[in-house]
């Protein structure tokens, strides 16, 4: 079987830099493609890097050249794919791309209103060298979208009512699309809903976080448009608030409650639970571990 080399897209990122980790333990080779290599953090100095930036299309031959595959991921500023990820796919499957891995988000077949849907209709539209993760909510939420509403307020503020979540460790997302890149030919045109073990209500991981830092921790439900002021206070672009507003209100109708089994199936092993999560990370939200 031939090893294709990886072009690993947002390697900075919180479910990049597992990828980047997940072809290093599968032996993959691979490049990861961020905007400053020079200025790159959290990737291990002796890992190649090529620069990259979808708002630059100059940068997409050189970084594209030399790779036949492509991991991808949509920054969270892009709400227009249109105009970038969907040409960037273009030129990746014109320029020798065999299969592309896309980090899409649970629900993206039903909810056309969210920009994966549209990168998933492009991908299916150029024939069938792709697969889609759908993955539900991600437990790195917790140190990276919602960090700072927890170190500022002791909250964890979202429009999802008194919902239930099935967090998914990234983890385990970057060790499933390992998985398929180590044989693309068996996974060509499908999408994978991937969750977690179990879903949680928000006021049980609040408890838990609660218990492995000591502190108060709470989970806040507000509207959706408290939430969007919320957003905008935080200084959230206008496509952003848009996009995170959908995903998460979408939690009230039980949209990330669901479990599927898939992600068992083909690692052959239960993914991560959030309580294992938060315990392996609880410095991140001790005040006096970060001060």
């Amino acid at each position: 079987m031939s090893k294709h080399r990886i072009l690993i897209t947002g390697a900075t990122g919180n479910v990049g830099r597992e990828m980047v980790l997940a072809t290093i333990r599968a032996g993959l080779p691979a490049t990861a493609a961020v905007r400053c290599p020079e200025t790159a953090r959290g990737i291990p100095s002796d890992f190649p890097m090529a620069s990259l930036d979808f708002h630059e299309s100059d940068t997409w031959a050189p970084a594209i050249a030399g790779h036949d595959a492509v991991f991808l991921v949509r920054p969270p500023a892009i709400a227009d794919v249109h105009r970038n990820l969907n040409l960037f796919i273009d030129q990746a499957y014109a320029s020798g791309v065999r299969h592309i891995v896309f980090l899409s988000v649970a629900g993206a077949d039903r909810n056309r209103f969210v920009p994966h849907a549209k990168v998933e209709a492009h991908l299916a539209s150029c024939g069938d060298a792709y697969t889609n993760l759908r993955p539900g909510f991600f437990a790195q939420n917790l140190q990276d979208a919602y960090l700072a509403d927890i170190l500022e307020n002791n909250r964890i503020i979202l429009p999802a009512g008194r919902a239930q979540v099935n967090w998914i460790d990234v983890r385990d997302v970057a060790d499933v699309a390992a998985l398929i890149f180590a044989n693309p030919e068996r996974h060509r045109a499908k999408s994978y809903s991937l969750t977690g073990p179990k879903p949680v209500s928000l006021d049980h991981v609040a408890r838990i976080m609660s218990a492995v830092t000591g502190r108060p921790i709470a989970y806040e439900a507000v509207s959706i448009p408290g939430y969007m002021l919320h957003l905008r206070r935080r200084q959230l672009s206008a496509g952003a608030i848009f996009v995170q507003t959908i995903l998460h209100a979408l939690l009230r109708y039980g949209q990330g409650a669901k479990s599927d089994s898939t992600l068992e199936q083909l690692l052959g092993r239960p993914g991560r639970s959030i309580e294992t999560y938060i315990r392996e990370n609880a410095a991140l939200w001790r005040v006096e571990d970060i001060a």
